[in-house]
């Protein structure tokens, strides 16, 4: 076969597969454009033409629309500036679609009443979010909830540096999850005890690593308080009363603070703030979007220890 082989529309279609309808239409549009015509008119086409159909085929499968296809025939356009442009836009419907799937399959698992098809709406319009308009959500919400509080300012980059991530492809409960954090996000009593947790820890001695410090003194707390609640030890009772001594020096001892009459009240109120249940709420949902080991609740240990102190303080005052 040489170069000067020339088929008919119709011999196209055999070779090709596609319809002499679709031939003809591609060739109206310019995408096949004739060779040359025979003496009675009909359009003949050359061996280009066969590639040039057979490319256009695999682009439209691609879903690319014609005018794109016929520009990249006429090389008005790069092929490769198409098809990663075209890769980027199918990236975004594929996460928009495994979104939804998982939308769907969170609603599922309810009773469709009138308030779950609110949720269902609510729902999908959060996971929807694009990224960038979910990290916005979190972001506007710390700049509102800090805003004007320049005594800790490592509490705030705290926050900013763990944000959530809802990945591309979600379990029902990190969409679950996700949307009871941007609920949060809009509580105004959770935005005010983020606040004062910030100020409260913002008093504490500076000049040294205040959230391991803290974390090795939850654990220790944590197994000293675990140890007795085992023991059937209740933190009203006078066998209680050593044990919170303990604790209290522990916290002490950690903090130089040791001649500080007023350090008992002041850890009670600090204990209070962090053990909000809505604070604590945020971190194991962000731990759940985000993929991470979720952390131990410490709401039983900080309400051990509060009622222990708070009893403590109670029958001191009485002295």
């Amino acid at each position: 076969m040489d170069s000067d082989t020339l088929f008919s529309i119709g011999e196209l279609s055999r070779r090709t597969g596609l319809t002499v309808k679709t031939i003809r239409f591609y060739s109206d549009q310019g995408i096949v454009p004739p060779t040359r015509r025979s003496p009675a008119g009909y359009r003949l086409y050359g061996l280009d033409a066969l590639a040039r159909l057979e490319l256009t085929r695999t682009l439209r499968d691609l879903g690319l629309d014609l005018t794109t296809v016929r520009k990249i025939l006429n090389r008005e356009i790069s092929m490769a500036e198409v098809t990663e442009a075209h890769a980027d836009a199918l990236d975004v419907q594929i996460r928009t679609l495994r979104i939804r799937r998982a939308v769907l399959r969170a609603v599922a698992r309810r009773v469709p009443t009138t308030m779950e098809m609110h949720l269902m709406h609510r729902i999908h319009r959060l996971a929807t979010l694009s990224q960038a308009q979910q990290r916005r959500l979190v972001s506007d919400f710390i700049d509102d909830t800090f805003e004007g509080l320049d005594t800790n300012p490592e509490f705030v980059t705290l926050m900013r540096s763990a944000m959530p991530e809802l990945p591309d492809d979600p379990t029902p409960e990190q969409v679950e999850a996700w949307v009871e954090l941007a609920g949060l996000c809009e509580d105004a009593d959770f935005r005010h005890t983020l606040r004062r947790t910030a100020e409260e820890q913002a008093r504490e001695p500076s000049g040294q690593d205040i959230h391991a410090l803290h974390a090795a003194l939850n654990q220790a707390m944590g197994e000293r308080i675990d140890e007795a609640v085992s023991a059937g030890l209740l933190p009203t009772s006078a066998r209680g009363k050593p044990l919170a001594d303990s604790l209290g020096s522990l916290y002490a001892h950690a903090f130089s603070r040791g001649d500080e009459s007023d350090l008992r009240r002041r850890l009670v109120a600090r204990l209070q703030t962090t053990a909000d249940p809505h604070a604590e709420r945020y971190w194991q949902l962000l731990a759940t979007i985000n993929g991470w080991p979720a952390s131990p609740t410490l709401a039983p240990v900080y309400s051990w220890f509060i009622t222990a102190f708070s009893k403590g303080e109670a029958e001191s005052m009485k002295g």
